[in-house]
């Protein structure tokens, strides 16, 4: 595509001579702006689909895939039900439970709480439950509540302590309603990582829970994990064809729909904000090759009355700007890749450096800075970055071979 001599001279070209420092500089901040513009453009991204992927890990590890309500009342003859679904093709696990809110109480403090009662073989189904107890034995579970570490440090309880549980659908008395309460032993608590689910949710046998929320024989939701959680849709389209005129169901992307669809904008806009930078580096990419044409005019001029063809000269200024997009999309790319890979290796060392937490966990509530790479995504950077070089290029290169020799020699 690019001969010998166009090469010799477009790389020529890009070594300037110390009457020509403007020029190298230019062209030098254009790589350097193409590699920033690159790199951040691959870390951000790469932070952020970590982010997404360990917030939704949590909540896909705690919630269901898909969730059957009952559409009045509770859910009767609910095993019979829960077969019927389990049948459903791409279904995993079925798990029936009474959900409810509370105020935990104990020692004087209080707290919001959600209870799920549940079988054992919920919790078993749970490994990101399981893989994060604190204290205490899941084995126990038939015995008390389970509940998370914050909540727990809340109420100032460990594990053999009781905690109240008071509901806000009381009991007529002749004095009026009083709210049902009851006390529970903890027998665990666990730390998932998710500030919601570690200071609310109490763990409770489904049995208890039943008689707690006055649901005797009967659950106000079954909670079903598939095979494939991108096709929860689907999977929820085909329960709801089984168990229509007796319950709803809904899926985890409907049920956390604002959270990921919040994502997904804060994503997009952030890739466009960054491209800002790419583009940037491409107008300073016109800029120098402008100054470059500008500057070897007589050049051109004498490669021309040598038998040089306006293609030719066109390759040459267009291969010397696409030298600086393609270096600088590679550096990029390598400097960005190895950046998202030790990422918080690199935030440990600054705070060490600046005695400062950078993220805090109780903002983040997430034990490292996560970070996952996309291959499809660096390429689009990539191929993003390269064509936006390659188009800079395109006026200056024209420019250059649509000068005329005569005028540029007539003062020479």
């Amino acid at each position: 595509m690019f001969s010998a001599f166009e090469r010799l001279v477009a790389f020529r070209y890009l070594r300037a001579r110390r009457q020509e420092g403007l020029v190298s500089v230019i062209a030098a901040f254009s790589l350097i702006g193409i590699f920033l513009g690159v790199a951040t453009l691959i870390i951000v991204m790469s932070v952020m689909n970590g982010f997404r992927e360990e917030l939704l890990a949590r909540i896909l590890g705690l919630n269901g895939h898909v969730t059957v309500y009952s559409l009045q009342g509770g859910l009767t003859d609910f095993d019979s039900l829960a077969g019927r679904i389990k049948a459903v093709d791409g279904v995993v696990t079925v798990s029936p439970m009474v959900e409810g809110q509370v105020i935990a109480a104990a020692k004087g403090n209080a707290t919001f709480g959600q209870v799920r009662g549940v079988r054992d073989d919920h919790l078993e189904a749970r490994p990101l439950l399981i893989e994060n107890i604190v204290a205490g034995r899941l084995q126990d579970f038939t015995a008390g509540v389970v509940i998370g570490d914050r909540m727990a440090r809340k109420l100032s309880v460990g594990v053999g302590d009781s905690i109240t549980l008071l509901s806000p659908e009381g009991r007529a008395t002749l004095m009026g309603t009083v709210p049902r309460s009851r006390a529970y032993p903890v027998v665990a608590t666990f730390d998932v990582g998710m500030f919601e689910y570690d200071s609310t949710y109490v763990y409770m046998p489904l049995d208890l829970a039943q008689v707690y929320f006055r649901q005797p024989n009967a659950v106000t939701a079954i909670e079903l994990t598939v095979a494939d959680p991108d096709r929860a849709r689907e999977v929820g389209a085909a329960v709801q064809r089984v168990v229509s005129g007796q319950a709803w169901v809904i899926d985890w992307r409907r049920a956390n729909q604002q959270f990921v669809n919040a994502l997904q904008v804060e994503r997009n806009v952030m890739f466009v904000i960054l491209t800002l930078i790419v583009l940037v580096a491409a107008f300073n990419i016109i800029a120098g090759l402008i100054m470059v044409v500008k500057d070897k005019g007589r050049d051109i001029a004498i490669l021309r009355t040598m038998g040089a063809t306006r293609g030719q000269i066109l390759r040459i200024f267009f291969m010397n700007g696409a030298a600086i997009g393609v270096a600088g999309t590679v550096f990029g790319v390598g400097g960005g890749i190895a950046f998202a890979a030790n990422i918080d290796t690199i935030r440990l060392w600054l705070e060490g450096m600046t005695d400062t937490a950078l993220f805090p966990a109780e903002i983040r509530f997430l034990s490292q800075l996560p970070s996952r790479t996309d291959p499809t995504e660096v390429a689009i950077v990539a191929a993003m970055a390269i064509g936006l070089s390659f188009l800079a290029t395109i006026y200056p290169s024209w420019r250059a071979a649509r000068l005329d020799p005569v005028e540029a020699l007539r003062y020479e």
